[in-house]
């Protein structure tokens, strides 16, 4: 039967976008949004994030995992924008010890991505992430919008960056 057509353009949107935009919330429950890079282990069916201590979003993380990821398509120039592919994950936050082998794992991840960031990982305050979808919803396209359970979308990282 092979694989649905909309869970190929999820994994195409998953490993060609590098950034997302970034769900939290804050001490007295206010939405906090930020940017981040991203990158994919295909093996645990996760993303990774690299976040500072310093940052916001990283203490919002710490206090309550709960965490939302838009990732979308760029727009083009004179195209309606409406039908942007883009997709919406519900997540769950992690932060595994820095020596152990799931931040070794991440960091390998991390680095196969983004190599210039090498010098980041040196960096004390700087801890990898890593979040296990448990759900998503993803817009295609104009009309093609579906809800994915978490098996779904790990159905799509499992590939992960080609």
């Amino acid at each position: 039967m092979g694989e649905h057509r909309l869970t190929k353009a999820l994994r195409q949107l998953l490993s060609t976008r590098r950034t997302a935009a970034l769900g939290t919330l804050g001490e007295q429950g206010e939405p906090f949004v930020s940017m981040v890079p991203y990158a994919i282990d295909a093996s645990a069916q996760e993303l990774i994030l690299h976040v500072s201590a310093l940052a916001g979003h990283t203490a919002n993380m710490q206090r309550l995992p709960r965490v939302s990821l838009l990732i979308c398509a760029p727009e083009p120039y004179g195209d309606p924008v409406h039908a942007l592919p883009r997709v919406t994950l519900d997540a769950l936050a992690r932060t595994p010890e820095p020596a152990g082998t799931e931040a070794k794992s991440a960091q390998q991840c991390y680095l196969a991505r983004y190599p210039e960031a090498e010098s980041h990982t040196a960096l004390g305050d700087f801890r990898f992430v890593r979040l296990q979808v448990l759900g998503a919803r993803q817009v295609a396209g104009f009309g093609a919008a579906r809800s994915l359970s978490s098996e779904e979308v790990r159905q799509a990282l499992s590939f992960g960056e080609k």
